[in-house]
């Protein structure tokens, strides 16, 4: 359930890297921890976010939560979808439910690969 695409932060978010920018969503793990997700609160097109700090947040019936940039980069796209339908990122969370995409600033630095990942996820 972890694709080996994919990139990862300990914060149990993904980056899809895709030429100069990364496709950024939250892990199958991270959803299923937190329940029936209710609300997600997103940076807007053209904010700029850092690696490993902090860039919007999740609300579920169970607990909020922070969301934290695994790349540095200037978001170019919002996953509009999310706002009506938060409960996309729980039933796809590498697919339909994608959060933002940012225009890489530098090269990701950090992440884990899917082993590596697996061994975080499965440690909590």
């Amino acid at each position: 359930m972890i694709p080996k695409e994919l990139l990862y932060s300990q914060s149990h978010e993904w980056a899809r890297i895709e030429g100069g920018e990364a496709v950024v969503g939250i892990t199958h793990f991270a959803q299923e921890q937190l329940g029936d997700l209710t609300f997600v609160e997103l940076p807007a097109v053209g904010a700029s976010v850092e690696a490993g700090k902090e860039m919007g947040s999740v609300e579920s019936v169970k607990a909020a939560s922070e969301l934290y940039a695994p790349v540095s980069g200037k978001v170019v796209a919002v996953n509009e979808e999310l706002a009506a339908s938060p409960e996309l990122v729980n039933q796809d969370p590498y697919g339909k439910g994608w959060m933002i995409r940012i225009e890489l600033s530098s090269q990701p630095q950090g992440l884990l690969d899917a082993d590596a990942y697996a061994q975080v996820a499965v440690g909590h």
